[in-house]
């Protein structure tokens, strides 16, 4: 497929909207595969979907990563797991951007849609050798790692954590997603064991930008800003398209229905409905507006300071609780018909609760970081 030179914001996400029946019906049997199904990463592919926050040289579109964001919260809206890895598969090819310019070339050598799964838990070892390092380690939570053909694995160099570029061949992956929810993104181990890395395959993920070449080399706005003040949006942006799925399915059950019990008539089901649409609504405003306006501020030079930074991690928290609360609150109200494994209802249900354990998102760390920053005390460490 010839790699298109510019697409219109409406026409990514008129696509978008186009593979959601589809992805929909497959839903169930990414569940059982416990991976995204080969023809869901073919459609996500063939839409130029993944291609967005890849940069343009690399074959990407003129778009900053904002409009991926926008992608996933409508994915979310079909397959929890599916917006999940796109999420996900999509951020890594932003990130590339900070990366050596020899690695970006060796990514994306086989096209502008590679995809990478990560894991960012700083827990390889990195040993010097001639030319680069040894790596070796185990790690958890690997999403979209049955597709992948490179990994993003967490390390601590010799400067401080850092991410290490591993291509396929130089680990195995682990069959560990046995779990509750998100059972489609297939979040498995990846192992490595004294795999050589050439030094321009680490990057540093945290901290100050200045100094980075990624602005400079690809003219995105997004790459004046640190990754880290970006990259949990990847997380709660799914979430929000997991609330409005449950919101959409919640909503066609009741349409039409009259009588006694759970019935479009009941005032009690109509309240429930209005507050988690609410929430939802909220949610969603949340991710576009502070996304928007990070970017913006960073084209400007204007760049966030302390209590900034805590109040963007503060929204991105609260996004997924907002999601949260929306979905148990019509679970609560769905019946018991809600919980056979082949309704959507229950598998919204599950999958936003695995989403939101996501360390990234925890809210009272975060929440006490705001409130910290803006009593004026001194910031604690987001990530601990």
């Amino acid at each position: 497929m010839a790699v298109e030179q510019s697409v219109r914001r409406e026409e990514l996400l008129s696509r978008t909207v186009s593979l959601l029946p589809a992805i929909r019906d497959r839903a169930l049997e990414t569940e059982r595969l416990r991976q995204i199904p080969a023809e869901t990463v073919t459609d996500l592919k063939h839409a130029g979907l993944l291609n967005i926050p890849t940069p343009q040289r690399y074959g990407g579109y003129e778009h900053d990563i904002d409009l991926m964001f926008e992608v996933a919260m409508t994915v979310g809206q079909a397959c929890g797991s599916t917006g999940w890895c796109y999420s996900v598969w999509s951020i890594h090819n932003w990130m590339l951007g900070f990366w050596p310019e020899q690695a970006q070339d060796e990514y994306f050598a086989t096209g502008p849609d590679t995809l990478s799964s990560s894991a960012f838990a700083p827990t390889g070892r990195l040993t010097p050798v001639d030319g680069g390092f040894k790596l070796s380690g185990r790690w958890e939570f690997s999403s979209g790692s049955d597709a992948a053909t490179w990994a993003l694995l967490g390390a601590m160099g010799q400067t401080g954590p850092c991410m290490v570029l591993v291509p396929r061949e130089d680990y195995e992956i682990v069959d560990t997603w046995f779990v509750s929810g998100l059972k489609g993104t297939g979040s498995k181990d990846i192992a490595v064991e004294d795999a050589f890395v050439p030094g321009h395959r680490i990057g540093a993920i945290m901290g100050d930008v200045r100094g980075n070449n990624a602005y400079e080399l690809h003219g995105r706005d997004s790459y004046r800003l640190p990754p880290m003040s970006l990259l949990p949006f990847t997380l709660c942006s799914p979430i929000v398209g997991m609330a409005e799925g449950a919101i959409e399915e919640f909503t066609n059950r009741l349409k039409g229905k009259t009588g006694q019990g759970r019935t479009a008539e009941s005032v009690a089901l109509q309240l429930r409905l209005a507050e988690s649409a609410a929430e939802a609504d909220a949610a969603r405003l949340l991710v576009t507006t502070t996304t928007r306006d990070l970017i913006e501020r960073a084209s400007r030079g204007d760049f966030p300071d302390e209590l900034a930074q805590a109040t963007t991690r503060r929204r991105y928290s609260y996004i997924a609780k907002l999601c949260v609360q929306s979905v148990n609150r019509l679970f609560e109200a769905s019946g018991g018909h809600s919980l056979f494994e082949s309704e959507a209802m229950q598998r919204f249900h599950r999958d936003i609760h695995a989403g939101s354990h996501q360390h990234a998102l925890y809210w009272d760390n975060l929440a006490e970081g705001f409130g910290r920053a803006a009593l004026g005390l001194p910031p604690l460490n987001p990530f601990r």
